[in-house]
């Protein structure tokens, strides 16, 4: 499917490729889960890619709270630019280097039921429609949403194949 620019297609696809990411998780042996890819990448293990979602949720749950309740959010995050957005996504992967994969798909869990219950609560006009949200600038906050769910589940559902196939799993 491609990139989605409805509700339905929004919630579907979301859905979709996050249960196709935990279903490929899930098909990695246990004990070769936390293995180290063997390729150079800023994420060293599925670990790495699992919190840089849940962390970007986080980010997500943030410029939505503020740009709701009539604020302008800081993005991509507070000392960046989406310029800098290499540094920030290390200075993610550094912050959750001591999380276990369980703990990081947990939170991971948590963050993405929150942005869905938050999607079912608009309407297509208000999750497609640019500009419907002054927050949102130029866009609309469906493509926010589609960035921090459908798209970036994609993302990081092809870098885990990356590693089983470069890993021989």
């Amino acid at each position: 499917m491609a990139r989605p620019t409805t509700k339905a297609e929004l919630i579907k696809l979301s859905e979709e490729n996050y249960q196709k990411l935990n279903d490929l998780i899930d098909a990695i042996p246990a004990e070769k889960q936390m293995q180290p890819f063997p390729f150079e990448d800023r994420d060293k293990n599925i670990r790495d890619v699992v919190v840089h979602l849940h962390e970007w949720h986080k980010m997500m749950l943030e410029w939505y709270k503020v740009g709701m309740a009539g604020g302008k959010p800081i993005t991509p995050a507070e000392g960046y630019t989406w310029k800098t957005t290499p540094e920030l996504n290390l200075a993610i992967w550094k912050k959750y280097q001591t999380t276990s994969l369980t703990e990081a798909r947990k939170l991971l869990d948590e963050t993405h039921k929150i942005e869905m219950a938050i999607i079912e609560r608009h309407s297509n006009e208000e999750l497609f429609t640019k500009k419907y949200f002054k927050w949102t600038n130029t866009t609309s906050l469906g493509a926010y949403f589609v960035s921090s769910t459908s798209s970036h589940y994609d993302w990081a559902i092809k870098k885990i194949k990356k590693f089983k196939k470069a890993a021989g799993i």
